[in-house]
């Protein structure tokens, strides 16, 4: 398969936690940056986090503190754990990879991702 293919989301009660999943392929996975994406009905889609190929991670601020972005390489996984959700983190989830690493400045912007998942829907409830 070459579409990362996202699963762990759910409804979960304000103050909980979730962790999602991204099972990628080994072709796209060996050399990618991985992040994560969402969008909430009526927003537009909007990055959360991202890791690149040397591991170092980056985060929106609406999330930092709060969320983990990892990868694990040996399994082409990566992973979002969310802690203390709020009801505004309410989305669609999606994950994305890129070909090739990318540079910091660009972990953030849609367009330099070239596969992307189906999504996952999170739920928070207040």
């Amino acid at each position: 398969q070459v579409q990362p293919v996202e699963s762990g989301g759910g409804l979960v009660q304000a103050g909980g936690s979730l962790r999602l999943s991204c099972a990628a392929s080994g072709r796209i996975f060996s050399s990618s940056a991985m992040g994560w994406f969402r969008q909430a009905p009526g927003k537009e889609r909007e990055f959360v986090a991202a890791i690149r190929w040397n591991g170092y991670t980056y985060y929106a601020d609406s999330v930092k503190g709060r969320f983990t972005i990892s990868r694990d390489d040996a399994k082409n996984t990566a992973h979002l754990q969310m802690n203390n959700l709020k009801p505004e983190d309410t989305a669609a989830y999606f994950c994305a990879a890129s070909r090739t690493d990318l540079q910091a400045m660009g972990v953030a912007r849609q367009r330099n991702y070239d596969y992307w998942g189906q999504g996952t829907q999170v739920t928070v409830s207040s």
